[in-house]
């Protein structure tokens, strides 16, 4: 029996999700995991084009990045009963001329993630990656990403703010030098122990 039979309804419904479709350069494919039993929630941006065409989330070097920060190695990481995954766009938004990647669609946190984060009850630990996430969930209104992840220690018990780990973290981190020295070892102990 399910510890919550309402999740993989929920699940399949978001996945069906063509609320966006016309705005969406290659189409609705919703990437999402979860489990009523996930320690951990991972709170990003919303797909790429890689993960867009695997379907599986985080499955590109930003992954591997992310993975290698949070000390998770990839069969935990990809193990819904202990990692929830939930972008804040579960679509891929297309590209920003010059810019990379477009915002995360509008439409998607209203619409599923209150319902989501309902659903799995056992969170210890929500790590926000990147700006969108963090100005959607952060408790700590700080002036820029830079100072959200510094001051971790105002995020509250429950929640890590990160920068994107795309290869654009890279001039960042080495500007930097405390993220790699004092986040990171925090962070790892913080998921480790969330994950307990």
């Amino acid at each position: 029996m399910s510890l919550n039979p309402a999740l993989p309804d929920l699940l399949h419904e978001i996945r069906a999700c063509t609320l966006c479709a016309e705005q969406l350069p290659l189409g609705p494919r919703p990437i999402v995991q979860a489990s009523a039993t996930a320690r951990v929630l991972i709170i990003g941006q919303a797909p790429g084009t890689a993960v867009h065409a695997s379907g599986v989330p985080w499955d590109d070097p930003s992954g591997d990045r992310l993975r290698e920060w949070t000390g998770i190695d990839r069969d935990a990481f990809y193990d819904p009963a202990r990692i929830a995954l939930m972008p804040m766009g579960f679509c891929y938004p297309g590209k920003v001329a010059g810019a990379g990647d477009a915002p995360p669609r509008p439409e998607c946190a209203p619409t599923w993630h209150a319902r989501l984060r309902a659903e799995v009850p056992a969170i210890r630990l929500t790590l926000l990656v990147g700006q969108y996430a963090q100005a959607a969930y952060a408790r700590a209104k700080a002036e820029s990403l830079t100072d959200r992840v510094q001051q971790q220690r105002d995020a509250g018990e429950g929640i890590v703010s990160l920068p994107h780990p795309s290869w654009r973290s890279t001039g960042w981190m080495r500007r930097n030098p405390w993220f790699e020295a004092d986040i990171l070892p925090m962070l790892c102990a913080r998921v480790a122990d969330a994950l307990a």
